[in-house]
Formats: structure tokens, C-alpha cells, sequence
């Protein structure tokens, strides 16, 4: 099997590992070798250029292995008509290779797709991160926490003991921050597979919105001036970040140069490529200018509800969804202190797809 990451780690000897859980707290849990640890040694070089098949491209378009599957038990819906399928009664562990192709296409096409009832979580890591990449390298967080000796699984953990995803938004009026994972990188996120091992009784959703349906909903003249433009996404204020909280910074942190409308290359669907986490400016741009229109698309994808869907979690449900196409928040309205309420617990699998390309061939520069 192909290396898991665009580049091996420099150093990986005598790792050393910070716990960022309370073992008391978790005594007796079941995923307890899942809880989130920090590796402060290895360090990774620049990733560089590399080859991507997306699986899309090998798929029936009618997809006959998912859709004409014969068993009464699956059942496959849209969530809303723009975004988001949901799936139950197919294993996402047990699909096929056509099948996982199709599933491919089908997530580029609603952006989100949402698997119910799921083993997924009881496969174990090595298990969980052959299903990733099978879709494509997978990606190491620079500075996130992630799961004991597997560093590519990235820990989504909130609970009392550890406080870190919350503190980041205790200054502002809503917990919600749409974004597109890492889309710093010269080679951006494709499929993002999240699973949540415990939810808390209610609240803790996820919300994503369709960027194809958002760039559509935009004026001819507004699309037109977007297609000729690039933004520019820093990984430097998550890199800042992190080390002022004393975290480990595993790779230098980049800079890159996307195009604001982004071509899917498997549906050929033009999306809108900006998202609040990670997009500062937009390049050739006078400030003023360049602080309006991302204001203006800030929040034409925050606002737009009709763009939008959200999933009720449980402790059996697997998204897959394409960084490509949308962004997402996760909703922390849930009292994380809260005994009785229970700890939004999970993690994520993250697959880098090709370099992106905009309106007439525009390319990422950096």
C-alpha cells in the first residue's frame, strides 16, 4: 500500500506523546484508546506535488451498485435538494470497490452523504484508515491532536478534561465557524470522513453548505468577477496558535493562492472557494475592496439556510462529505460540563485530492 501521507515524517524515534485526556474521568470507557494525545516530536517536511486519481472518475454514473443493490433493507434519501444523501442499510467498512467509486461520485454530486447505523467505529484504526485511503493520501493534521500511534486519525474531542476546542470561541457571540478543512494546503482536502465514538444526549450537530448552490445563487456580473480572482488561505494563524497554547507544530505552516470559484473534476460543477476559517484576502485586491466581497460571501454562506443541512449524531453515524464543494461548522450548543449531558467525542479521516483548478484553467498559485 502507497504511503498514507505526501511525505514521510522527518524524524519519528523516541516519540514522545502528551496525553490531552483525564484517565480518571475515562475509566472504564470503551474507546478510551481513542481519547486525544499530542506527538511533540515528529516532524514532517513540505509536501510536495503529487498525482491524484479521484475515484469519481471511475464510476458508473448511474451507480447500480448503490442505488440497484435489490435488498429492501437499504434505503437511500436525499436531506434536502441541494445537499446532503443519506444511506442506511449499507456497511461503509464493507463496500465494494465499484461500490466505494460510486460513493465517491455521489458525495462530489450532494457534497454530504451520511451513512446510518454503522460498524465503523469498531473496525479498528488500521481498518478505519484503509477505508480513507482508498479515496486518497491521507492527510496529518500540523497541529491537532489525534489518536494513539495514529497520527493521520484526527481527534474531534470536548469534554470537561479538555476544554481546548471551546476556548477558541469563548469570545465570540456563536460557536459556529464554517470552513473547509486545511484549505491552506497547495493540495487541498478532497473527502473528509468523520465518525463520532459518544454524542452528548442532544445538541452537537454538524451544519454544511453547499458552495456550488452558493456561487449559483450569486449574480451573472458577481460570478464573472469571481471566476477571474484568486484568495488567499493561511495556515499561519492556526500555526501561531497552536504554539502560543504550547501545542506542537509538526510541519511549517503555508501559504496558497486558491481560486475563488473552483471546478469539480469529476462533475465539472463550478463552487465557490472561500470559507471563514482560512481565507484572509482576496489577491490583487485593494483591502477595502478585497474586506467587502469576502464579507459578502461570508456571509451569503453562513446565512444561507436554504443551502444548508444539518445532522443529528448518534454513536452509529458516519459523514463523508467533499471539501471541494462545501464548507461546514460543527454546533457546540451543548453544556460540555454538564455530567448528565455527556462529550462530543470522535474523529476524523482526511484525504488530499488535486491541486485546484478555477474558471478557463485558473491554478493555485503559491
Amino acid at each position: 500500500m502507497a504511503p498514507s501521507i505526501a511525505q514521510e515524517p522527518i524524524q519519528q524515534s523516541e516519540i514522545h506523546v502528551k496525553e490531552a485526556f483525564d484517565k480518571k474521568t475515562h475509566e472504564g470507557y470503551k474507546y478510551a484508546h481513542y481519547l486525544p494525545v499530542y506527538d511533540n516530536t515528529t516532524v514532517f517536511p513540505p509536501t510536495e506535488p503529487f498525482d491524484v486519481v479521484d475515484k469519481g472518475t471511475l464510476a458508473d454514473k448511474a451507480k447500480p451498485h448503490l442505488f440497484s443493490t435489490n435488498d429492501p433493507a437499504v434505503s437511500i434519501s436525499k436531506l434536502t435538494p441541494r445537499i446532503g444523501t443519506e444511506i442506511t442499510g449499507l456497511q461503509l467498512s464493507q463496500l465494494t470497490d465499484a461500490q466505494k467509486n460510486e460513493l465517491a461520485l455521489l458525495i462530489a454530486e450532494r457534497g454530504v452523504v451520511v451513512f446510518r447505523g454503522q460498524d465503523f467505529k469498531d473496525i479498528g484504526p488500521q481498518k478505519q484508515k484503509e477505508v480513507g485511503e482508498y479515496f486518497g493520501k491521507l492527510h496529518v493534521h500540523p497541529v491537532g491532536a489525534h489518536v494513539q500511534d495514529h497520527i493521520e486519525l484526527h481527534n474531534i474531542y470536548l469534554g470537561p478534561d479538555n476544554l481546548y476546542r471551546a476556548q477558541r470561541k469563548s469570545t465570540r457571540l456563536t460557536t459556529t465557524g464554517y470552513h473547509s478543512d486545511v484549505s491552506y494546503e497547495h493540495q487541498t482536502p478532497a473527502i473528509t470522513i468523520l465518525t463520532l465514538l459518544q454524542v452528548p444526549s442532544t445538541g452537537g450537530d454538524t451544519g454544511w453548505v453547499s458552495q456550488v448552490a452558493a456561487y449559483e445563487r450569486l449574480s451573472e456580473p458577481i460570478q464573472k468577477l469571481l471566476e477571474g480572482l484568486r484568495a488567499e488561505h493561511s495556515g499561519y494563524p492556526q500555526a501561531e496558535g497552536a504554539a502560543r497554547d504550547g501545542k506542537h507544530v509538526r510541519r511549517a505552516p503555508v501559504v496558497s493562492k486558491h481560486p475563488i470559484v473552483r471546478v469539480h473534476p469529476v462533475t465539472g460543477e463550478k463552487a465557490l472557494f472561500v470559507n471563514p476559517g482560512f481565507t484572509k484576502r482576496i489577491d490583487g485586491l485593494k483591502d477595502e475592496e478585497s474586506e467587502a466581497l469576502l464579507k459578502l460571501l461570508f456571509t451569503h454562506i453562513a446565512n444561507g439556510q436554504d443551502l444548508q443541512v444539518r445532522l443529528k449524531w448518534d454513536d452509529q453515524t458516519v459523514a463523508l462529505w467533499d471539501n471541494r464543494v462545501t464548507a461546514h461548522t460543527a454546533i457546540s450548543d451543548y453544556d460540555v460540563t454538564g455530567s448528565n449531558e455527556g462529550l462530543r467525542h470522535g474523529f476524523r479521516i482526511t484525504t488530499l485530492g488535486e491541486k485546484p483548478v478555477g474558471v478557463n484553467g485558473l491554478e493555485t498559485v503559491w
